[in-house]
C-alpha cells in the first residue's frame, strides 16, 4: 500500500497525535511501557528508529563457525541455564542449533536472560566465537525472533535485515516490530515533510516518508543507513534554525534595568566574606555584573560543577539589585532546597541587617501574609521559595532579579511565569548538571553563559572505588564503623521495589533486608526515601537525615539534588552499571559537604565494558569531564534528559559522528534564515509550526502568526 492509499482508509481511525493506547494491538498496559520510551502518539512510532540492525543475509552456519571468527549466526535453543562461578559471577548460558550443528552460547553476568529466552527460541546472534572447553560464541548482541519451528527451519530469518530497537521491561523488541509494522503504511500516509523545499539537502537522501519507511523497513543495511542519515539531517537543521534565530534575538536590543555597582551591600559582603573566592568565581560575578549594569536585559546561564560556589555568585548578584532599590527572587524546587538556601544566605547577609523572606506552600496563613505584604512594598526585599513565588496571589513591588536554581526542574512556564512579576526583571537561571560549553550554547541557544569550572579551597577530596559483589559484606561493615564515628550515609538502588523480570535489588526490599533482623545494619536506625512518598515525608525525612537523627539513607535517585547534609561521608551505589555517569556524579556530590573524608562505593558485579566506564569515572571529580565522557558514551539524550516536551534534542543525530551532515545543516539553515528570519512565508511556517510544538524553549523565539 503506497502512503496515499493509506491516507484515506487512515483518516477516519488513527492520526499522529492519537494517544498511543487506542492503537490496535497496545491498549492501556503496554501504552504505559511504550510512555517509558517517550513514545505518547501514534506518530511517536514513526521516529523511535531501530538502534541498529542485524543483518541475517550475512549468516554463518554454525558447523563452519571456528574460535577466532566473528560470525553472525541463526539457531534454536535447544538447551539454557545459569551456572554460577567461583567469584560469585552468574552466567546464562545456552546451547543453540541450526541445521548444520550446534554451539555453546555463554553470557556472563547476565542470570536474568534466563526469564527472556526460553528453549525453542529462534535467535540471531552475532559475536567472536572463542574456545572455552570446545567452541562457545559470546555474544555482541542478539534478537530473540520467536519460539516457533525447529532447527531445520532457523534459516527461516536469513536473507533478512532485522530492525531492532530499543525497549524497556516488560515489552519485547519482538513485540514492539509487530506493532511498529502493523500501524506503518497507515501512519506514513499522514506524514507531511516539514522541511522546506528551497532547503538544499545532501545528495542522495530520500524523502521523508522514504526514509521513515526505509528506517523500519530496509532492504539493505546501506537502504536504512540513507534514511537514517535523512532523519539526522532534518534533526541537525531544525537546532542550527533555532541556533541563528535564537542568536539573532540575542544582537537585539533588550530593555532591563541598568544596574549601578554602588558597593553599599556587595562590597560589604566581600570584605566579611569567611573565605576567599575562586578566580572562576570572581570571572562570573564580572560577567554578571557588566551584564546586569547594562541597559540590555540580562538572561543568564551559571552552570558549576557540584560544590563550585554557585550561590555565592547568585547572591552577588541580588546584592547589587537591592542596592539599586529593586527586589529579588530565588525559586527552587524543593521546600527543603529553598529552607538550605535561606538559612545558607541568610548567615551571610546576617551582618548586612539583610534577613530573607521564605515564600513556601506550607507556610501558615499569618506568616505568608506577613511574607505577602513584604513583597507587596516597593523595599529591597530578598525573597527565596519555591513555585509559591509564581501563584496569583504573590505580588511583587519592585522585582529586579529572579533567580532559579536547578532550573531545569521547572517547566517552561513557571520560569517565564517568575519573570512576568515584575517589569523585565534581569533572570539568572543557575545548574549544577555541568554540561561542556559548546552543548550549553547549542541547548539554550539565547541565553549567554557563564561557567564555573574551579573548586573552591578547601573542599574535600571524596575516594570513589569500584567493588564486586562478593566485598558486600566489607562494604556494609565499613558503612557500620562509619556511623560508629558519628558519621551518617546514603545506599542508593536504581528501582523502587523488585521486579520478576529483572535481577536488580531495589530499595524497599533491601531497606526491610539490611535494617531488619540478621541484617548487616541491624540496629542502626536506617530510613527509606524514594519518589511515590508523599512529598512532605520525604521533606520531614531528608530533615531527621540532616539533623542526625537518621544514620543510613536507603534511597533511590529522588537525592540526586538535594540538601547538604555535611556529616554523610559514606555513598554507596548499587548497580551503578544502571547509572549515567553525569547521575553518579551528582550522586556522589551528596557526600564530601564536610570537613572529614568522604567515600563514593560502586557496589555490584558488571560486565567489562562497565567496569571499564565506572573506572573512569572512580579516576576523577571533574564534572565537565565527566559529562564529555557521557556524551560520548551514551549519547546527548541520555546526558542532557528529556526536554519539556519529553523529547530528547537528538533522539537520532550525533553533531560529532556526523560531522558532514551537520556543516551540511548549518549551511542550509543559515541560508533559509538569511532569506526569512521570522519563517513568515507560507513554505516555511510548517518548519516554524513543528519547531514551537517538539522545543518549547523555542515558543519565545518565533511569536509571529
Amino acid at each position: 500500500m503506497s502512503p496515499r492509499d493509506a491516507r484515506p482508509a487512515a483518516k477516519g481511525r488513527i492520526s499522529l497525535d492519537m494517544p498511543i493506547q487506542f492503537l490496535k494491538g497496545v491498549g492501556e498496559r503496554r501504552a504505559d511501557l511504550l510512555k517509558r520510551l517517550n513514545l505518547r502518539t501514534a506518530g511517536d512510532l514513526l521516529y523511535h528508529i531501530p538502534h541498529r540492525y542485524e543483518d541475517a543475509s550475512t549468516v554463518t552456519r554454525i558447523v563452519d563457525v571456528s574460535p577466532g571468527m566473528d560470525v553472525v549466526i541463526l539457531g534454536r535453543v535447544i538447551s539454557k541455564g545459569v551456572l554460577p562461578t567461583r567469584k560469585g559471577l552468574r552466567i546464562f548460558q545456552a546451547v543453540v542449533q541450526d541445521a548444520s550443528g550446534m554451539i555453546e552460547v555463554s553470557w556472563p553476568g547476565q542470570p536474568f536472560l534466563d526469564r527472556s529466552i526460553d528453549k525453542g527460541d529462534l535467535l540471531l546472534l552475532s559475536g567472536p566465537c572463542k574456545f572455552y572447553h570446545g567452541r562457545q560464541l559470546q555474544p555482541r548482541e542478539y534478537v530473540n525472533l520467536g519460539g516457533e519451528g525447529g532447527a531445520e527451519d532457523a534459516d527461516n530469518g536469513a536473507g533478512k535485515v532485522l530492525s531492532v530497537y530499543a525497549v524497556t521491561e516488560g515489552l519485547t523488541v519482538r513485540q514492539l516490530r509487530a506493532i511498529i509494522e502493523q500501524h506503518l503504511d497507515a501512519l506514513l500516509g499522514l506524514v507531511d515533510d516539514y522541511i522546506p523545499k528551497d532547503v538544499e539537502r545532501p545528495a542522495g537522501l530520500p524523502t521523508l516518508v522514504e526514509a521513515l519507511r526505509a528506517v523500519h523497513r530496509p532492504t539493505s543495511v546501506a537502504d536504512a543507513r540513507r534514511a537514517r542519515d535523512r532523519l539526522a539531517f532534518d534533526e541537525l537543521f531544525s537546532v542550527h534554525v533555532l541556533h541563528r534565530r535564537a542568536n539573532a534575538i540575542a544582537r537585539r536590543p533588550r530593555a532591563g534595568h541598568a544596574f549601578e555597582v554602588k558597593g553599599t551591600l556587595t562590597r560589604r559582603l566581600a570584605d566579611q566574606l569567611p573565605y576567599t573566592l575562586t578566580g572562576a568565581q570572581k570571572r562570573v560575578i564580572r560577567e554578571i555584573t557588566a551584564d546586569m549594569g547594562s541597559a540590555r536585559r540580562m538572561h543568564r546561564l551559571l552552570q558549576g560543577d557540584v560544590g563550585s560556589g554557585k550561590t555565592i555568585v547568585g547572591l552577588f548578584a541580588a546584592l547589587l539589585a537591592m542596592e539599586n532599590g529593586f527586589q529579588v527572587a530565588v525559586m527552587a524546587p524543593t521546600e527543603l532546597l529553598a529552607e538550605q538556601h535561606a538559612r545558607s544566605m541568610g548567615a551571610l547577609l546576617a551582618p548586612l541587617g539583610i534577613e530573607p523572606v521564605l515564600v513556601l506552600g506550607a507556610l501558615g496563613a499569618a506568616e505568608r501574609r506577613a511574607a505577602d505584604a513584604l513583597l507587596r512594598t516597593t523595599d529591597p526585599v530578598l525573597a527565596v521559595g519555591t513555585h509559591a513565588l509564581v501563584t496569583e496571589k504573590t505580588t511583587f513591588g519592585r522585582l529586579g532579579l529572579a533567580i532559579i536554581d536547578e532550573q531545569h526542574r521547572f517547566g517552561v512556564e513557571q520560569r517565564a511565569a517568575l519573570s512576568a512579576k515584575g517589569e523585565a526583571p534581569d533572570v539568572l537561571l543557575m545548574s549544577a548538571t555541568p554540561i561542556p560549553r559548546s552543548l550549553a550554547l547549542t541547548m539554550y541557544g539565547d541565553l549567554d553563559v557563564s561557567t564555573l569550572d574551579e573548586r573552591p579551597p578547601g573542599r574535600q577530596p571524596v575516594t570513589t572505588a569500584v567493588r564486586p559483589e562478593s566485598a558486600r559484606d566489607k562494604v556494609m561493615a565499613f558503612v557500620v564503623s562509619q556511623v560508629g564515628q558519628g558519621r551518617q550515609a546514603y545506599i542508593v538502588y536504581p528501582v523502587i521495589e523488585e521486579s520478576e523480570k529483572t535481577d536488580l535489588k531495589a530499595a524497599t526490599t533491601m531497606h526491610a533486608q539490611l535494617s531488619g533482623e540478621g541484617g548487616a545494619l541491624h540496629g542502626l536506625r536506617v530510613a527509606l526515601l524514594h519518589g511515590r512518598l508523599p512529598g512532605a515525608e520525604r521533606d520531614e525525612i531528608m530533615r531527621r537525615f540532616r539533623a542526625g537523627a537518621i544514620d543510613v539513607l536507603v534511597a533511590t535517585t529522588v537525592i540526586e539534588v538535594g540538601i547538604d547534609v555535611p556529616n554523610a561521608t559514606v555513598m554507596i551505589v548499587e548497580h551503578p552499571e544502571r547509572f549515567g555517569l553525569s547521575q553518579l556524579h551528582q550522586l556522589r556530590g551528596r557526600v564530601g559537604r564536610g570537613a572529614e573524608e568522604s567515600f563514593c562505593i560502586l557496589l555490584g558485579g558488571v560486565g567489562a565494558d562497565a567496569y571499564q566506564r565506572l573506572k573512569l569515572f572512580a579516576s576523577t571529580e571533574d564534572g565537565f569531564a565527566l559529562a564529555r565522557a557521557d556524551l560520548r558514551l551514551r549519547g546527548m539524550g541520555d546526558l542532557l534528559g528529556a526536554q519539556q516536551s519529553g523529547t530528547a534534542t537528538f533522539r537520532i543525530a550525533d553533531p560529532v559522528e556526523d560531522e558532514a551532515l551537520n556543516i551540511a545543516a548549518r549551511e542550509a539553515a543559515s541560508a533559509l534564515m538569511d532569506r526569512d528570519p521570522d519563517l513568515a512565508a507560507p513554505d516555511h511556517r510548517p518548519l516554524r509550526d513543528a519547531l514551537r510544538q517538539r522545543f518549547p524553549r523555542a515558543l519565545e523565539l518565533f511569536r509571529v502568526g
